[in-house]
């Protein structure tokens, strides 16, 4: 898998990430750890930059980058992204496109703080009643 990180994104991701960053893309729609999305209208729709201190099992697929970047994905993400993958920054957001067209025009870069289960769930109860 590759992705094209155009040259105002990488302006952008610079200030966000070093060379020694492990980036997961992610999606950020409920389905996974790193998520702080839900809702059956962001399935496919959301991602994310992940910013993490170590692997992840899921997530052992790499992406190559023009930037260098240890970048990786896993294959859930994968069924929503085609041929052409690049992300480009405009308007103050990342966007994420693929050659059918743009995926996400608002990606966001976190960096992983784990939490726990009273956390989550409290998140998931807020969130939830702002999502579809």
């Amino acid at each position: 898998m590759e992705i094209k990180i155009k040259e105002a994104a990488e302006t952008y991701l610079q200030t966000k990430v070093t060379s020694d960053d492990i980036v997961l893309l992610a999606l950020n729609d409920g389905s996974n750890q790193f998520s702080n999305m839900g809702g059956t209208c962001t399935i496919g729709a959301s991602f994310q930059f992940v910013i993490v201190d170590k692997m992840y099992d899921k997530f052992d697929i790499s992406v190559e980058n023009n930037m260098g970047l240890k970048m990786f994905t896993s294959k859930d993400e994968l069924a929503f992204l085609t041929d052409g993958l690049n992300v480009n920054y405009k308007n103050g957001f990342l966007v994420l496109s693929d050659n059918s067209g743009i995926i996400d025009g608002a990606m966001t870069v976190n960096q992983y703080q784990p939490r726990t289960e009273a956390e989550l769930k409290e998140q998931m109860e807020t969130i939830g009643q702002k999502n579809c």
